[in-house]
């Protein structure tokens, strides 16, 4: 299935420093037929497949999560991306992220579907030689095989290069003889093939494809965990593990290359999964104030009340309009890197290298939204969200690891000012010139001429003022700290947030403007009550991060100076921000759940 070109497509981490133009945003009311049948296709298997065992899947009982990715494979939902070639659908990149979406709510399924998909086909299907993707990409793809991925060790998460695990050619050089652990292994208890990493030599950094029965090769008991109890996750052990020649995956030395690939494409994926999980949770919250009653009157008509249900909905909108939009530049990509020349995997790949900040900027604020549908979803249930008998507290528990795999939010963030200061260092991307631009603007008078008329015009100016306050802070970051700045995690993390809380309003005005274009602004009021809200408050936040950074390197005229820089940048027009929750809340009510 073709997707329209884009024209002009920005460069990852491009929107920073440029306007974007909402008729060339890809958002989620562009989904063609087929894609919109996906979705309901999911939605349906969950509710009749998963949803009601959900508690037979935590007790763990036996066969049955690989039964059900079975069901999950013969609908086609295990390889909706992989090619034809090896028993795939050969969907495009918006349509398997519907998928990741789709069945995002449900709870430790989401999870072995993900990891099985993902990490655990992905690396074979981009890396493997010709035979091994012919040996083991089909069987992946029906779910006749399960998936697992083996890089954490005990003493390296973050540090993913520091694993211990060894690789030594046999003396026959028929086998890597391979020693060390993994920890934290999704779907490790039932998987048949396994990606791991080892270093040949103490030091080359290789990717293996591992199977089940391996001599040498066992695995550990199933961990205890706070949530996702039906997810298998174990420890594998390598004991003189003989793993063949043929088994090495890319090349020798070039595990990272696999590694940190891989993630860049989990990352949005788990954005995907867990706004389909925070819809989840919104809709049983929207359903359990409507019929809880306090004070002879219905929760849902307190104010209090709305003022969670709306932020809720206002997230996950924000979040939706955010991740659809990177989905479709790393389509476009793709197809583009595909027309030049380049082949299936390399083009994926190079396509999400492109967009890799905006996957880490998603896997942070997704995982953060579903934190927060869930924990003011328990809050909503009062008591009885404390109790084992309502699904909010099952959701609740499942949703806090999302923050932690995929790479830690705060390395996300880290990584995310990392990869833009790297590619304007490589010229990838110029933000020296709008940087002086900024700096130019701050000594000089404010220009108090005509204001710009016309539909959003304060919001797109508020847009364009909040990627300044970045340019400012940042500029002066790297200025004053130098080869210092990546010691700094806390102004690192402080520009993070900026980023995230501008790219996402940034989304959700480009979705709110061409939504009004397509179908008329009387249409749209209540989108654009989202969108309004969300630019209101987030104008504080970035003013908040920006001082915290400023505060942390600058000090006299100089923090004075940038502190009214900031103040200017993160002006925004006074907004009822009560009334606009309110009217949101109202719909949501109306509608029994999120239905925007």
């Amino acid at each position: 299935m073709e997707t329209t070109k884009t024209v002009n497509a920005l460069q990852g981490g491009e929107w920073i420093i440029k306007e974007s133009n909402p008729f060339e945003t890809f958002i989620p009311e562009d989904f063609n037929e087929e894609q919109s049948m996906v979705m309901d296709m999911c939605e349906q298997f969950l509710q009749t497949e998963v949803l009601p065992i959900v508690e037979r899947i935590d007790k763990m009982e036996p066969g049955l999560m690989p039964s059900l990715m079975e069901k999950a494979g013969e609908q086609g939902l295990l390889s909706t991306s992989f090619p034809e070639a090896y028993g795939g659908l050969g969907k495009d990149f918006i349509t398997s992220t519907i998928v990741n979406e789709g069945l995002g709510g449900g709870h430790s399924f989401s999870v072995a579907v993900a990891a099985h998909t993902g990490i655990g086909s992905l690396p074979i299907l981009y890396f493997g030689t010709e035979a091994q993707k012919q040996k083991y990409i089909p069987k992946l793809a029906s779910g006749e095989w399960k998936g697992a991925y083996g890089l954490t060790e005990p003493n390296s998460g973050s540090d993913a290069l520091g694993a211990k695990t060894t690789a030594k050619l046999s003396d026959d050089g028929k086998y890597y003889i391979l020693n060390g652990q993994k920890c934290w292994i999704t779907n490790g208890g039932f998987a048949d093939v396994y990606t791991v990493f080892a270093k040949i030599d103490g030091d080359k950094f290789t990717g293996f494809i591992v199977e089940r029965g391996t001599e040498g090769f066992t695995q550990g008991p199933e961990e205890h965990k706070m949530g996702i109890k039906g997810s298998s996750t174990v420890q594998l052990y390598f004991q003189d593990c003989k793993v063949p020649v043929e088994n090495v995956l890319g090349d020798i030395g070039k595990g990272h290359v696999i590694a940190f690939n891989i993630l860049n494409i989990g990352r949005l994926k788990l954005c995907a999964a867990t706004l389909g999980g925070s819809k989840k949770a919104a809709d049983i919250s929207i359903q359990y104030a409507k019929t809880r009653e306090q004070f002879k009157i219905s929760i849902s008509k307190f104010g209090a009340i709305k003022h969670k249900l709306a932020e809720m909905a206002i997230r996950m909108w924000v979040c939706e309009s955010a991740l659809y939009r990177s989905a479709k530049w790393i389509d476009d990509k793709e197809h583009e890197l595909q027309a030049s020349g380049k082949a299936f995997a390399e083009a994926l790949l190079g396509a999400a290298e492109e967009y890799a900040i905006e996957c880490a900027i998603l896997k942070v604020y997704g995982s953060e939204v579903l934190d927060f549908v869930v924990d003011e979803g328990v809050q909503i249930h009062g008591g009885n969200g404390f109790s084992d008998e309502y699904m909010i507290s099952k959701a609740y528990r499942d949703s806090r690891i999302n923050r932690i795999y995929e790479g830690t939010n705060e390395i996300n963030r880290l990584l995310t000012v990392d990869m833009v200061l790297k590619r304007a260092m490589k010229g990838k991307l110029d933000l020296m010139g709008p940087a002086m631009a900024v700096q130019k603007e701050l000594m000089s008078i404010p220009d108090f001429g005509a204001e710009d008329e016309g539909e959003f015009a304060k919001e797109r100016k508020a847009i364009a003022n909040f990627k300044k306050a970045i340019l400012m802070v940042a500029g002066a970051a790297v200025q004053k700290l130098m080869m210092q700045l990546d010691k700094e995690q806390e102004i690192l993390m402080n520009i993070a947030d900026m980023a995230i809380e501008v790219f996402h309003a940034e989304s959700a005005l480009l979705r709110v403007m061409k939504l009004a274009n397509t179908r008329g602004a009387a249409a749209v009021s209540l989108q654009t009550d989202i969108m309004r809200t969300y630019l209101y408050d987030a104008a504080d936040r970035i003013n908040k991060a920006g001082k915290d950074a400023l505060n942390s390197f600058a000090d006299g005229d100089e923090l004075r100076m940038m502190h009214i820089g900031l103040k200017r940048f993160t002006k925004v027009e006074p907004f009822n921000t009560k009334d606009a929750r309110r009217r949101i809340a109202d719909q949501l009510i109306a509608d029994n759940g999120y239905k925007f």
